[in-house]
């Protein structure tokens, strides 16, 4: 271990073992603060100067036998970025990996936790910038930009090196087996255990949450051995150049080859991710996207372990309820939240077609579809409010869409188009809301990506459970939510969830959301249905990067 890197592994061995209690324990933790207020506040109020000063320049990083360069960001706000990165030559760059590897997994687990901590305090300390690249890759609007692109985001990279470090140091280093022989001297052996990495990363960065999907596989990666390459979405590069940045430097400082960690740019003409998820080299794989990319990964990179978090159909079943109108908000948000493009967001809401039953009486299907649609239209009615909350719709496509799918049932509450007050190019649709009997399964039970969601009508909960246990069965989800006022109906909720391997949100009507997810105690995504193969995070993500080879030797006769 460098000396640099045993006085990183120091710095934050407090920040370490906060990580390792609240995993532990599943309680709330964060050393990220989500409030700009504890942030410094030159940094905040230079946030946006600082994004601008990025736009129309070169993006410089250590890019191994880089030839060319690439960038057509646009943001969804309405502007182009004009920022330009080097392109790595592959076999250049997979020349310099696996030069690189040796030392840095020979440093020990001590050392590149500590090198990881290091990289995660000096993002933490980018938050409000880094938030301002989100925002202006992705569309999210800026609260959420900086939250889950940033302080959220680095718990989630804290929460696999914490995983890593734990699946790590159950390996002893070193271990005397002796084994007793009666009468005969005992059998004595010397051990030695090693991690060895699987070998070189590459981590498949998405469009919508360029941080947030992509720092549990870039630190699971790093933190057990293997070098990484981050593959960003062509529509969304800087976000995740600025994080491939701050790796080099901490690396660099302390001892090892900066191109440990490097960005590998394309563009959607010229698209390099299929060449290097199938080069012998890469054994490991990270990819947030579309079902049809996600699965070709899974059937033709069979040279490496592929993590995939892909597309489902997320779903809230209501069956009774306390407080209607408390509900219908808390469902407003879900919908609006990001203009629904989110891997987390409810698509499918599944209501019995004879009403249900509420503290102020009996409901129809038609008196709840209607109040769930004036919840969302309430909601968004201030402008500025809901600019705010929907943040712009990310890719041309995504729009295109909501207009598509209109003609797919019952329109109950139509999209429009918003007019941001600061950027007046910007993308920005509220949700399409349709309704749909259960007869029509062709159109809810595809995805669809986007701020677009069906109310089905169905013959009982009974039928809606088992609908939903068909659907989800049949094409994942990474979220589900139910509502009921009925012990014994919570139960079958619960049974649903353990059935269609997918985490349960019962009965939110308050601050709490069924997209949202917190590191350190909710697992995001199971890995146990067609939604995804991994959950971020638990030890089965970190612990299948890694291999452990022993030798052992006679221990020498004592004199």
């Amino acid at each position: 271990m460098t000396q640099q890197a045993q006085q990183f592994f120091e710095r934050h061995r407090d920040t370490l073992e906060g990580a390792v209690q609240a995993i532990n324990s599943r309680e709330f933790w964060t050393p990220y603060p989500e409030s700009l207020k504890k942030y410094d506040e030159a940094a905040v109020k230079g946030a946006p100067a600082d994004f601008e000063a990025l736009c129309k320049q070169h993006f410089s990083l250590v890019s191994p036998g880089a030839s060319e360069r690439v960038g057509a960001e646009v943001s969804p706000y309405g502007f182009e970025l004009g920022i330009t990165y080097d392109q790595p030559e592959t076999a250049a760059l997979i020349d310099a990996m696996q030069a690189a590897m040796p030392a840095w997994r020979d440093a020990g687990a001590k050392a590149r936790v500590g090198v990881c901590l290091e990289i995660l305090a000096r993002l933490n300390a980018q938050s409000p910038l880094i938030g301002q690249a989100v925002m202006h890759t992705s569309g999210q609007a800026p609260m959420m930009a900086f939250q889950a692109g940033a302080p959220h985001a680095q718990d989630r990279g804290l929460e696999a090196v914490t995983y890593a470090w734990q699946a790590m140091a159950q390996v002893p280093e070193t271990a005397q087996w002796v084994k007793p022989q009666g009468k005969h001297d005992p059998l004595v052996m010397n051990k030695r255990f090693h991690i060895v990495p699987r070998g070189i990363s590459l981590v498949v960065a998405c469009s919508t949450f360029p941080t947030w999907n992509t720092y549990p596989g870039l630190f699971a990666s790093l933190a057990t051995g293997n070098p990484v390459v981050v593959k960003p979405h062509p529509g969304a590069i800087l976000p995740v150049a600025m994080t491939v940045r701050v790796a080099q430097e901490v690396l660099g400082e302390a001892g090892f080859d900066p191109a440990l960690v490097t960005l590998a740019p394309d563009s959607l003409e010229a698209p390099v991710t299929k060449a290097l998820a199938l080069h012998p080299a890469v054994k490991l794989i990270d990819f947030t996207g579309s079902n049809a990319f996600g699965e070709w990964l899974e059937q033709n990179a069979t040279q490496a372990q592929v993590f995939t978090e892909k597309a489902g159909i997320n779903s809230v079943i209501i069956d009774s309820v306390a407080d209607l109108k408390a509900v219908t908000r808390n469902l407003a948000f879900t919908l609006s939240l990001y203009s629904g493009q989110m891997c987390t967001t409810t698509q499918a809401i599944y209501v019995p077609k004879g009403g249900i039953e509420t503290a102020d009486g009996h409901m129809s299907f038609d008196q709840v579809a209607g109040a769930l649609a004036k919840a969302v239209e309430k909601f968004l009615a201030d402008n500025d409010r809901a600019c705010a909350v929907l943040g712009a719709i990310q890719a041309p496509a995504t729009a295109e869409r909501i207009a598509a799918c209109r003609e797919l049932g019952e329109v109950l509450l139509d999209s429009e188009s918003r007019e941001h007050p600061q950027f007046p190019k910007a993308r920005i649709h509220t949700p399409l809301l349709l309704k749909v009997d259960a007869g029509q399964r062709d159109a809810f039970s595809e995805e669809r990506f986007g701020p677009i969601s069906f109310v089905i009508a169905t013959d009982s909960t009974a039928h809606s459970i088992a609908l939903a246990r068909e659907v989800i069965g049949e094409k994942g989800a990474i979220t589900l939510g139910a509502y009921t006022t009925d012990d014994a109906v919570a139960e079958q909720f619960e049974q649903l969830a353990m059935d269609v391997a997918a985490p349960l949100s019962l009965n939110l009507d308050g601050g709490v959301f069924v997209n949202q997810s917190a590191a350190f105690s909710d697992f995001h995504a199971t890995g146990g249905n067609p939604a995804a193969n991994a959950s971020l995070c638990d030890q089965a993500f970190v612990a299948r990067r890694f291999v452990v080879v022993q030798s052992r030797r006679h221990a020498p006769a004592e004199a």
